[in-house]
């Protein structure tokens, strides 16, 4: 994570939604123009509503610690961190979500099925570029990072539901897939990050229990961390939590990680 502690961004949010009432503004393209529409289908039915808070979002903070990124009912926002109003950046009948700023701040990654089917893609805050990097409509993609250069991105992509997803790495502008952890086939990998360095992406690896994504009655421990050393190519289960070990952030200096558990 580039700038600031995810986890902590969270429950900051809360409070800045909570102080101040979170209005939504359309987006704006470069030279006072909206950007295109994603979908060709013309929505019928419009609702307006002004939320003082939200429920299952993805949150990030943008590298200067300014501004806030934060996914809600299929579009996403913009919020200064000390609070205030929300803006619009993405409208329509697609889905948003998941974005992540981009080292520098000019950009955001996130996961939309605007192309018929969940793709990833990335948008410039300046609206003058949106790129479609990831193609077919026929997987699942989930919790996409970018790493610290800048002109890659980490994901994890599933061939459906109830599929184990396997992370990806992605040259943004050739938009060529590399696997990174494959094995074992029937484990889920789920958020990645990398250290600031790029010389390890931490992430949640499955147990290879049950189908490999979830199941009823599960018994514990779920998941636990794995990390993976980007020269080597090795991965190494880093935690041993009864209650399992997920959704790695990484400190901005490096030397502090925090994950959920249910412990």
């Amino acid at each position: 994570m580039a700038g600031s502690l995810r986890a902590a961004a969270g429950m900051l949010f809360l409070g800045v939604l909570s102080a101040a009432p979170l209005t939504a503004q359309g987006p704006a393209a470069a030279g006072g123009k909206k950007p295109p529409k994603p979908l060709p289908l013309a929505e019928a039915r419009h609702a307006t509503f002004t939320a003082t808070e939200g429920t299952w979002m993805s949150v990030d903070v943008s590298p200067d610690g300014t501004t806030i990124v934060f996914d809600l009912l299929g579009d996403l926002y913009t919020l200064p961190i000390a609070g205030g109003k929300a803006t619009r950046i993405t409208e329509g009948l697609a889905y948003d979500a998941q974005p992540r700023f981009s080292p520098d701040g000019e950009t955001v990654v996130f996961i939309s099925d605007r192309s018929g089917g969940d793709n990833v893609w990335t948008m410039r805050l300046d609206f003058t570029d949106t790129t479609q990097v990831t193609q077919g409509n026929g997987s699942l993609y989930v919790s996409p990072e970018w790493m610290p250069d800048g002109a890659h991105v980490v994901v994890s992509r599933g061939a459906g539901l109830g599929g184990a997803h396997k992370l990806m790495l992605y040259d943004v502008t050739k938009r060529s897939p590399m696997p990174i952890v494959s094995t074992p086939a029937n484990a889920k990998m789920l958020g990645a990050v990398p250290t600031p360095d790029g010389a390890y992406i931490w992430y949640s690896r499955g147990l290879g229990r049950g189908n490999g994504d979830w199941e009823y009655n599960a018994l514990f421990p779920q998941t636990q961390l794995a990390r993976y050393e980007v020269k080597s190519g090795l991965s190494t289960t880093m935690t041993a939590r009864y209650g399992s070990a997920f959704r790695p952030a990484i400190s901005p200096d490096g030397k502090w990680l925090v994950y959920g558990t249910r412990e």
